[in-house]
């Protein structure tokens, strides 16, 4: 059962059969006497569910298909010869059909006694006892005995497959019912499974002759989660046994922001299933939503608070009161010594709304200065400024469902299927059905090789000419009389738009002209600019290969102008969405983490709206910007910034050019470090405290889609405290009070002081399921669709985007350039799936080289590489690769000893600071040897872990007896958690 109860969740967990075929038309018919009106299109099977009658079933589900292979759910209809499967049959009107008689339960017991006679009996002893919908159907239809014997041809004995670390394949189990291989392609889009042979050696199989792990298998659970009997079962459920109760709750990932429901024992969770009631995901899942949550009881969580005087002292394991005391006594003297702007707060991506809410509010309001930044700055900062000078509000236009009415959709700068995966198996399902697929990337990313899709073009241009190419792309536009002119007229400012249009006209920016700077053939560019342009609905979508560059803001602003040249702005099917990395960057933003803006992106230097937040807190706060990340960094190696809180994020990993943070964080006089692991920057630190995950805490996350989603407490914080908690009791600490006793309060402060949050509440975000901001009086559930009628400014902003070539030049020394991205089976800086059976797939980050640089230096698969570059040097192993560009190498950055952030540079973009990563010009050469960063890296990373080991003392005089019992947390108020060892840990 729920132990949260959705009022939508009896509907979404019902089986209902195959989804209706939307249709204004209804129609009635009788059902077992039932008369029942549904709309035209809708199957027998899923009518009758609507009416409360259950019909037997075993190939149908309600989110694929309709497939009709299994005949249970056959029917009587009158008039109509035989028994047809209800779920291949439409309703028509007058239709009189007949669930239940003597013929059809026959027909029923004899088609399950086939079933049962190629099935293992060992129902008491299998994992799925009571959670097997074979077991279910042969209860449902009364069979009792089965009359064939299990002496002739079976499939009894057939080898299991245990190579997936999350769920094993019993192939004995399997009645082909196909429900597997219609999720990977229907749900999934991967095509990894298929039947095999026919008739009764029919088989699924992985492949030819693969096993899961060696087949194309991504680990989306979507077989998982479609199969009816434990063919397909997670190694947890066999492990721990089938849960008891549940909770809906949001993944902690990525920007999809997906809906799960935590199935428990007690507070163990057994597992994560997608929830059908999701509307981010509507119940699919990625590896890493589904499986990849073991890290929230590893043993390297920090357990309970430490201190320490200096970098070289041991961690000294004390009570959260005396961390809490000696962290605010540090901060207040420093203060006093230095200045209030002396010190700072980082808020995280990872954290709650709530929490983030709460860090920013402890800079200005307990700090008193407005020194508070956040991970967003080094990824979707571009994004804030861009949308918000084009199109008046800084966050994506769409609902992810959108992207089903778009007939031609362009992808800029993303890799959807590794990055947000679940969104990208959405997308592909609307290119199956015809859409069209534009690729603006160095990279040829796997979306391009979506099975059976009818049109896809790649623009593979070179790392740093974005803005060149989205000026060929609108130049094409305007000089072909492409503009949606009626559009421009009615909604965009007149000014503006001549302004842009007399820039964009430019010959300079024709396609022929910029084709040398970005590598692309003009027909192609010309082409793709056309296909965009002419299409019903043009969708745009981008991620971090647009932002994180120099000229990030600039290429958002010709993304923006580009849209609403075409009139791709305000209805479903079209917009300009950034796919956001992290599970809540949206939120931070959303909730004032810039030294620049409140909550709400509210300037600090507007009277009215500091006036609201000073009447909330009854402090005074500053009308002029506090200090950006990079400006911290380069405070404190000034000498003039002596101290830092940072909540759940890795600035020593994370940010660019790592020699230039790791020396201001060493500058630091009091570094205060609140996450669940001893990370890159809590080795620098001299207060650690515990933080918690998803699973331990309440609050809100806000989706890419600007969808607020509930987060809900399935398990007790291992430390004692959630991440609210914590800045709660420093800020009380430091004089400023804050009393609060459940986030639910922490949103409503928020909404009194958020125009665009005024009308959210926990109240109603459990009735709806999740609001879409604003949410106001306007619009009281909520904006799914941006500017449908006008913008936030009033008109559109047609802003001008000249191309600069980034100052990261290649030349003799530096011929390559490098670019970075992530893979589907990591997220982020790794510190979470690091901990988890994922390093299956991504043990080690590695540089790919196309094969004719390859060829020039003598590099083969596997050789040790050392990637120089004006900042530093670090070393990798190869993989020749074609899908980049000759010229350009690119690498991931989710293993910290990978030093990828080690070559990347100070340059950034040139409105917000948001690094460039994705343009760094290195040389590539065979060593033998690690870099000198690396062995310093590895020296000073066993220092500070021994150190974190050695046995310390907690309250000042009790010792801890080992290792063990520190990580417990015994005695310090965390409370012994059980299942560490569970499978996915």
């Amino acid at each position: 059962m729920l132990q949260y109860f959705d009022p939508r969740a009896e509907a979404f967990e019902r089986d209902l059969g195959t989804p209706p075929v939307l249709s204004e038309t209804r129609v009635t018919l009788s059902i077992d006497g039932q008369s029942i009106t549904v709309p035209e299109g809708t199957s027998v099977l899923r009518a009758a569910a609507l009416g409360g009658i259950a019909i037997p079933k075993l190939c149908a589900s309600d989110n694929l298909e309709a497939f009709g292979s299994c005949r249970l759910c056959a029917v009587q209809i009158d008039g109509r010869k035989g028994y047809p499967a209800s779920c291949t049959t439409p309703v028509s009107e007058g239709m009189s059909v007949t669930t239940q008689n003597a013929a059809i339960a026959k027909l029923r017991r004899n088609i399950m006694e086939l079933y049962i006679s190629d099935h293992p009996l060992d129902c008491l002893t299998c994992p799925a006892n009571g959670d097997c919908e074979l077991q279910d159907m042969a209860g449902a239809v009364g069979l009792r005995e089965v009359r064939y014997g299990f002496d002739g041809d079976n499939h009894l004995h057939s080898e299991k497959d245990h190579s997936n670390p999350y769920f094993s394949f019993d192939p004995s189990k399997c009645i082909v019912c196909s429900r597997c291989v219609r999720a990977c392609e229907e749900v999934q889009g991967t095509f990894a499974l298929t039947i095999e042979g026919r008739g009764f050696d029919s088989k699924v199989a992985a492949g030819a002759g693969d096993t899961f792990m060696e087949s194309d298998c991504v680990s989306c659970g979507a077989c998982v989660q479609a199969c009816p009997t434990s063919t397909l079962m997670e190694k947890s459920v066999i492990e721990q046994g089938q849960p008891e109760h549940s909770v809906v709750t949001t993944c902690a990932y990525c920007g999809v922001g997906c809906s799960f429901k935590a199935e428990m024992k007690g507070s163990e969770v057994v597992r994560m299933v997608p929830y059908k009631g999701g509307d981010a995901n509507h119940g699919h899942s990625c590896v890493k939503g589904r499986f990849a949550f073991g890290y929230a009881t590893h043993k390297d969580r920090v357990r309970a608070p430490m201190i320490r005087e200096t970098l070289d002292q041991p961690w000294r394991e004390v009570s959260w009161d005396e961390a809490i005391n000696f962290a605010a006594g540090r901060l207040k003297t420093i203060q006093q010594q230095y200045g209030r702007d002396s010190i700072g707060g980082i808020t995280s991506s990872r954290c709650t709304n709530e929490e983030t809410y709460l860090v920013q509010k402890l800079v200005r309001a307990g700090f008193g200065n407005n020194n508070t930044d956040t991970c967003a700055r080094v990824c979707h900062s571009p994004t804030g400024y861009g949308l918000k000078t084009t199109l008046g509000e800084s966050a994506g236009t769409q609902t992810f469902d959108s992207v089903m009415k778009a007939d031609c959709i362009v992808v800029i700068g993303a890799n959807p299927t590794d990055a947000h995966p679940v969104f990208a198996s959405q997308l592909r399902r609307r290119l199956r059905q015809g859409a069209e697929l534009i690729v603006i990337d160095p990279r040829r990313i796997d979306l391009l090789k979506t099975p059976h899709i009818t049109s896809a073009r790649h623009l593979p241009l070179r790392p740093g000419t974005n803005v060149a190419m989205v000026n060929a792309l609108a130049h094409v536009v305007v000089t072909e009389g492409l503009e949606d002119s009626g559009f421009i007229d009615t909604r965009c400012d007149q000014q503006a738009y001549q302004r842009w249009r007399n820039f964009i006209s430019d010959p300079r920016h024709a396609p022929e002209a910029i084709a040398e700077i970005t590598g692309v053939d003009a027909g192609a560019i010309r082409e793709a600019a056309r296909a965009y342009a002419r299409a019903g609905n043009g969708a745009i979508y981008y991620g971090l290969g647009v932002t994180e560059h120099s000229q990030g803001s600039t290429m958002v602003m010709g993304i923006a102008n580009l849209a609403m040249a075409t009139g791709n702005i305000g209805r479903e099917g079209v917009g300009v969405n950034p796919l956001r990395g992290q599970n809540n960057v949206q939120g931070s933003c959303d909730m004032g983490s810039f030294p620049h803006e409140l909550p709400g992106y509210q300037h600090v230097a507007d009277d009215a709206a500091r006036a609201r937040f000073e009447s909330e807190w009854g402090v005074s706060i500053g009308n002029e910007p506090g200090l950006r990340i990079p400006n911290m960094f380069d405070a404190a190696v000034a000498g003039q910034f002596k101290a830092l809180y940072v909540q759940g994020e890795d600035i020593a990993q994370s940010d660019p050019n790592t020699q230039h943070v790791e020396s201001a964080l060493r500058s630091l006089e009091c570094l205060i470090v609140q996450d669940i692991f001893l990370n890159e920057t809590a080795k620098f630190a001299h207060v650690l405290l515990p933080g918690s995950t998803f699973l331990e805490k309440n609050g809100t996350f806000t989706n890419a889609e600007r969808r607020i989603n509930r987060v809900r407490k399935v398990m007790p914080a291992i430390a004692g405290k959630e991440d609210w908690e914590v800045t709660m009791a420093l800020s009380n600490a430091l004089g400023y009070p804050m009393d609060y006793a459940h986030p639910s309060e922490i949103m409503d402060e928020i909404a009194r002081l958020t125009p665009s949050f005024s009308g959210v509440s926990y109240d109603k975000l459990d009735r709806l399921g999740s609001i879409q901001w604003p949410c106001n009086d306007a619009s009281p559930e909520g904006t799914p669709t941006m500017h449908s009628v006008d913008f936030p400014i009033g008109r559109g902003n047609f802003a001008i985007t000249e191309y600069i070539a980034t100052s990261e030049k290649t030349n003799r020394r530096f011929p390559l350039l490098l670019t970075t991205g992530r893979i589907l089976s990591q997220y982020n800086v790794g510190a979470q799936t690091r901990r988890t059976e994922n390093q299956h797939w991504h043990a080690e980050d590695v540089l790919e080289v196309h094969p004719s640089d390859a060829e020039l230096r003598g590099i083969r698969d596997g050789d040790w590489l050392g990637i120089s570059s004006r900042a530093g040097q670090t070393v990798l192993r190869a993989r020749v690769s074609d899908r980049m560009l000759p010229g350009v190498v690119y690498t991931t950055f989710h293993h910290p000893g990978s030093g990828a952030n080690v070559i990347t540079t100070d340059n950034s973009d040139w409105a917000t600071n948001c690094p460039e990563y994705k343009v760094t010009a290195v040389q590539v050469e065979k060593v033998s040897q690690p870099s000198e960063w690396q062995r310093q890296y590895r020296s000073f990373d066993r220092q500070q872990r021994e150190l974190y080991r050695k046995p310390s003392r907690r309250n000042n005089d009790a010792p801890v007896e080992n290792q063990d019992e520190a990580k417990t947390g015994t005695g310090s108020g965390a409370g012994k958690q059980k299942g560490t060892e569970h499978a996915g840990s």
